[in-house]
């Protein structure tokens, strides 16, 4: 019988061989491994919701310019796009760093980030800068909310406390995040800035419920919210007059009714870019309010899309964690997106009127600097701590998924 040729092609490496050459990775493999193991799709409704984000801010400059140039300084209708196209260029790059880190070095940036940002909460009753009646900047050369960079460390510093648990299951790590949110929530009513509270509020919830809290304190928790809300009502005379207005009490021009007007003005299809007229009355047309002029100048249809975008992102992230080993990355990605979703929800519930005005902006789309910096970080973050090897599968004798596991500690 004819022998076989022989095989072809490099040596394999062997350490310590002088006969074969190390591998060298270079700059292009690095991120042809980068495009590999990312959440493409994830990546694919983030530029999506970033590409509508321009052409909304687009439409809503106008009315925002205006009502904000004086006497002594004129805007350009356009002055807001030219601004978020420079900030969505930043928060680009900012993204594709973020997602580059390795887990690891992910955790470890975000614990220094959330301390980094706790300090400068610290600071705003202090140092901060007043801007329509709240407490919420800083300005060391270039204005600074921390909050908003507080956001996804939260979430981060939270997962990797709560991983504690698989060391040391006598660890008390629910009562540490729950000192640390009652920390964050305290410095954040001292702005005073209920929505991002309650944003945060909403996140430990949902990272406490995942790490396998027992039913009783969660029908705790749930019983407790409405006795905070009569505290909000009683002690803090802003949220008192949002809640009147939502519950009918307010002005019939309040903001959140010009907000729904605005929204619906448009119909199914819309008055077409830059032919809305409602929006030039509505404040903070490119911010809290932009999902409203989303409605009049392109159509509810529109609207209908962003908010199934939103709820794809949120499915793909659950879907994507489903055979997750690793706990961390389990409770930290469900907590940045339960951050993002969240903050899209309550901005979404607030123009369509089911939700007291709350000043948050809706992620991705709205104009700002700190706030589109730092959900880009977000999605850096995210897609960072999801990344995961397309060749590798999982062993299929071993359980799938880390909640299991941890769940088992909490009971």
């Amino acid at each position: 019988m004819a022998s076989l040729p022989a095989e072809t092609g490099p040596a394999p490496y062997v350490p310590g061989s002088r006969s074969a050459s190390r591998p060298r990775r270079t700059r292009h493999s690095d991120w042809v491994v980068w495009w590999r193991e990312i959440d493409r799709v994830l990546l694919f409704f983030v530029l999506i919701l970033m590409g509508i984000g321009a052409v909304a801010v687009a439409a809503s400059s106008p009315a925002s310019a205006r009502r904000l140039s004086t006497a002594k300084e004129h805007l350009d209708d356009a002055h807001f796009f030219w601004l978020q196209i420079r900030w969505q260029a930043a928060g680009l790059v900012t993204m594709i760093a973020a997602s580059r880190l390795s887990r690891e070095n992910a955790r470890r940036l975000g614990i220094l980030l959330g301390f980094a940002m706790l300090g400068g909460l610290m600071l705003v009753p202090i140092v901060g800068s007043t801007v329509n009646g709240a407490k919420r900047w800083l300005h060391f050369g270039v204005s600074l909310q921390p909050s908003e960079f507080l956001k996804p460390a939260f979430a981060i510093t939270l997962a990797w406390i709560l991983s504690w648990r698989l060391r040391d299951p006598k660890m008390p790590v629910l009562w540490i995040c729950t000192g640390i949110m009652a920390l964050v929530g305290v410095l954040l009513m001292l702005q005073p800035d209920f929505g991002s509270t309650v944003l945060f509020a909403g996140v430990w919830f949902v990272m406490m419920v995942m790490a396998g809290l027992p039913p009783r304190i969660i029908l705790a928790i749930v019983g407790a919210v409405p006795v905070v809300i009569g505290l909000v009502y009683a002690l803090y005379e802003n949220g008192r007059h949002r809640i009147d207005a939502f519950l009918g009490g307010g002005s019939s021009f309040d903001q959140v009714d010009l907000a729904h007007r605005t929204l619906v003005a448009g119909g199914w299809t819309g008055t077409g870019l830059w032919l809305g007229t409602r929006k030039l009355g509505l404040p903070e047309a490119h911010t809290d309010y932009i999902f409203s002029v989303v409605g009049e100048e392109f159509g509810l249809w529109m609207c209908g899309l962003i908010i199934v975008i939103y709820f794809a992102m949120v499915a793909r992230v659950l879907v994507r964690l489903g055979d997750e080993d690793d706990l961390f990355a389990v409770l930290a990605a469900g907590g940045l997106i339960a951050q993002l979703g969240g903050q899209a929800f309550i901005n979404i519930l607030v123009n369509l009127q089911l939700f007291p005005s709350k000043g948050m902006t809706l992620p991705l789309i709205s104009y700002g600097g700190s706030s589109t910096l730092a959900l880009c970080m977000t999605v850096g973050f995210l897609l960072a701590i999801t990344r995961r090897n397309p060749y590798l599968k999982a062993d299929p004798f071993t359980p799938k998924g880390a909640l299991p596991t941890i769940m088992s500690l909490f009971k």
